[in-house]
C-alpha cells in the first residue's frame, strides 16, 4: 500500500511548535508533525499559530510529498518533518 492523505485536518501543537497532520497506509494511521522552522523555510512565515496553519495550507502539496518521502524511508507510525525534509 502507499501513503495517502484523505483527511485535510491539521492542528497546531504549541508544545512542539509545529503542525500535526495524518496520513494512512491502508488501515494504519501515520502521524506527522512539521516543525514551524520547516514551515518558515518553505513559506517565509510561520511564527504564530495562525501563520503556521496558513503556511501549511499554502504549501500542502510540497509537505505531503516530503511526508511521503520520509515515510518511504522508515515504516514507523510517527514522523517529524524538519527543514532538511522540505528543502528543494
Amino acid at each position: 500500500m502507499s501513503l495517502i492523505f484523505p483527511n485535510k485536518s491539521r492542528s497546531f501543537d504549541e508544545g512542539r511548535n509545529g503542525v500535526r497532520f495524518s496520513g494512512y497506509d491502508g488501515m494504519f494511521e501515520v502521524r506527522f508533525l512539521i516543525e514551524a522552522s520547516a514551515l518558515r523555510s518553505i513559506a517565509r512565515t510561520g511564527r504564530t499559530e495562525a501563520e503556521c496553519l496558513s503556511a501549511f495550507d499554502a504549501a500542502r502539496p510540497a509537505i505531503l510529498e516530503a511526508a511521503s518521502g520520509v515515510y518511504g524511508r522508515g515504516g514507523k507510525d510517527r514522523y517529524t518533518l524538519t527543514e532538511k525534509d522540505v528543502r528543494r
